[in-house]
């Protein structure tokens, strides 16, 4: 039985040999990009399970990719770098990456972090098709749209406010969960897909950017001490 399918973006061929032979021979279907263009022509063409994505690529910067790949798939990404800079760990989970790996790397560990990922990718899936607000398109609250079909947050004149892509999928968890306390590592977890490590404040700071940019809603997301976050806003589900 299959696994579920598995774009490999990586100019190195030696690499994506063994990779896609490890990954094959897991259960997995391999399917190879060497660039930007071709991972571009893949994503519109292929549902992938996981999307494995090198940050140096030929033809353009692969931290750039990840809120392209965004915009057409919500396949989970996990970055494969050969850096291990905590700054950028940091930006690419912003950005959108659910997980960050750095060469050289132990196969077992990376078929374990694609299991992790696809288990809790799942998971949330099904959580979230219980819930009646999960289902929209576009969610209503207040005076504010958040276009889940277009990864924008739009005010009371539908201007959209400037988010980044894990700061929209951090007030989408909360709004989901509306009127339910979310620990931070609940919300990392959601949002990032990744265990949560206390070095991390990503969830902290994020939360203090939403609410600067809900401007007068920002006591829409309340803090819960010593546990974490709520929603509380009105939530038009027709």
């Amino acid at each position: 039985m299959q696994k579920g399918t598995i774009l490999i973006v990586d100019d190195d061929e030696g690499l994506q040999t063994v990779l896609g032979h490890y990954l094959e021979n897991d259960g997995y279907k391999v399917i190879f990009a060497m660039n930007w263009a071709t991972a571009i022509e893949k994503i519109s063409e292929v549902g992938f399970d996981v999307i494995l994505l090198d940050l140096s690529l030929p033809d353009g910067e692969g931290m750039s990719l990840i809120s392209k790949i965004r915009t057409d798939s919500k396949a989970p990404i996990i970055i494969v770098s050969g850096k291990s800079d905590t700054t950028e760990k940091i930006v690419c989970l912003e950005m959108g990456a659910d997980d960050y790996i750095t060469k050289p790397f132990e196969m077992r560990e990376l078929s374990a972090r694609i299991k992790a990922v696809l288990r809790r990718s799942n998971d949330n899936h099904e959580v979230t098709t219980q819930n009646p607000i999960s289902k929209l398109e576009k969610i209503k609250f207040n005076d504010w749209c958040l276009d889940r079909t277009k990864y924008q947050l739009l005010d009371e004149e539908n201007k959209s406010v400037e988010l980044t892509t894990g700061e929209f999928k951090l007030l989408e968890a909360l709004i989901i969960s509306s009127n339910r306390v979310l620990t931070r590592d609940h919300l990392f977890e959601l949002t990032r897909d990744q265990k949560y490590d206390s070095f991390d404040r990503a969830i902290d700071i994020q939360i203090a950017r939403l609410r600067k940019k809900l401007k007068k809603d920002s006591h829409l997301i309340e803090t819960v001490r010593g546990v974490g976050y709520m929603f509380i806003g009105n939530i038009d589900i027709n």
